[in-house]
């Protein structure tokens, strides 16, 4: 049986954030071609942490600048490690080349980070193009990392065409894998409340994550007061895990303002909630908050960011608009119109099922896999500038580690 080390930046968090569900979704791709899977971090776990035991999945808790990886790694001897993000490729990439050199290195990148800094820097300082921000330090640490592995996984076509037009990386390297949903009929939703069963609006994301603060602010001074106008008896329930002060503090029951903090169940605060509202200012990769309105049959209002990587194209499941006052009017339009609720419906299960495709991109990924197994050395041997980066950095990132584990022992 083919062994496949995934070396998490965190424990999976499905319930809470999208990257968990981004990451079962390719454990599951595993587990279905019969893989056998180690999952390993140096994160500590939550409450919620998914229980990767219940999929008879192996995990280990790993401590960065140490020894003992190595000899983990040697004992495992995987064919295959998935880096999850950037900075695990970063932390351990060069441990893999020196003690497991014929593994597969995969690089998952969630969303590019430097993309989503760029844009926070840019919409801080007001500006309206991200083109000066692009350039900087993550960037470079992310594309190098991407060099440094056999395949990356982009979550986006717009992250994709972003790093083969503007930083010209080869096609070769990439692998285009979106979320991967199951597909739905006409009637998925017929066992779910219908336009008039649905009352008030719905927001969600975890508040670990900035661009979601920033999108319940906007909600807050911007949005809800418009909206409120005009519809007094509406309330917007926002939900998330990891709820701090400055987000509680927007609560207010009387205007209808909720902070419900983490939501236990999606599918019930979802199939009850009329309309989503998604005002993401900034970020990058895909909104999974989105993913999941369309999945429980409940249409939304976005941002061109928002929706950014997922219409290709088709109707979007309501509106997206960047303007506040027309992304408050369309709420309001999308809430009263029975008819345009519908079609705003049924253009969702368009989306999931023509862009997010589990069974063909999870056959596109095995099939790369395979490729990739059956000429690994040739292929290798085509990436100079990555064997080049690779070579500088096992020995930067080698003898920096070395002299971490020496003042640890010291101190020790």
């Amino acid at each position: 049986m083919k062994k496949v080390l995934i070396i998490g930046f965190t424990w999976p968090e499905p319930s809470t954030t999208a990257a968990g569900k981004r990451m079962l979704q390719l454990i599951k791709i595993f587990k279905k071609n019969k893989f056998s899977i180690t999952f390993a971090s140096t994160a500590s776990k939550t409450a919620y942490s998914y229980d990767l035991n219940s999929l008879d999945i192996a995990t280990f808790t790993i401590t960065l600048n140490d020894p003992s990886f190595d000899d983990f790694i040697v004992d495992l001897n995987p064919n295959i490690v998935l880096f999850d993000r950037f900075l695990t490729e970063e932390q351990f990439g060069w441990r893999v080349t020196k003690y497991c050199p014929n593994a597969i290195k995969i690089l998952d990148t969630e969303d590019l980070h430097f993309l989503r800094s760029a844009r926070s820097k840019a919409y801080n300082q007001k500006v309206t193009t991200i083109n000066s921000f692009l350039y900087n330090t993550t960037t470079y640490r992310e594309i190098a990392s991407i060099y440094r592995c056999d395949l990356s996984l982009i979550i986006s076509k717009y992250e994709y065409k972003l790093l083969t037009s503007t930083f010209k990386i080869d096609k070769k390297l990439l692998l285009y894998i979106p979320f991967l949903i199951a597909p739905l009929s006409e009637n998925s939703f017929t066992n779910y409340p219908d336009f008039y069963g649905r009352s008030n609006f719905i927001s969600i994301g975890n508040f670990k994550h900035e661009p979601n603060k920033n999108a319940a602010l906007v909600l807050k001074t911007k949005i809800w007061p418009l909206i409120k106008k005009e519809l007094p008896k509406a309330r917007l329930n926002i939900y998330g895990a990891y709820v701090g002060s400055s987000i509680k503090q927007l609560h207010n029951e009387k205007n209808g303002f909720i902070i419900n903090g983490w939501a236990s169940n999606l599918e019930e605060v979802f199939v009850n909630s009329r309309v989503c509202l998604a005002p993401i200012q900034f970020g990058a990769g895909l909104k999974g908050k989105l993913i999941d309105a369309m999945q429980y049959g409940t249409p939304n209002v976005t941002t061109s960011v928002g929706a950014e990587g997922m219409q290709n194209k088709l109707a979007w499941s309501g509106f997206i608009e960047d303007d506040i006052q027309l992304f408050s009017e369309r709420a309001i339009k999308l809430y009263k119109e029975e008819k345009l609720w519908i079609e705003a419906q049924q253009q969702g299960i368009a989306i999931i099922n023509k862009n997010f495709s589990a069974k063909k991109f999870e056959k596109k990924l095995i099939i790369k896999i395979e490729e990739l197994n059956l000429n690994l050395k040739q292929y290798r041997n085509q990436n100079f500038i990555g064997r080049m980066l690779e070579h500088h950095t096992l020995n930067s990132s080698k003898y920096l580690a070395k002299w971490i584990e020496l003042k640890n022992s010291i101190k020790n």
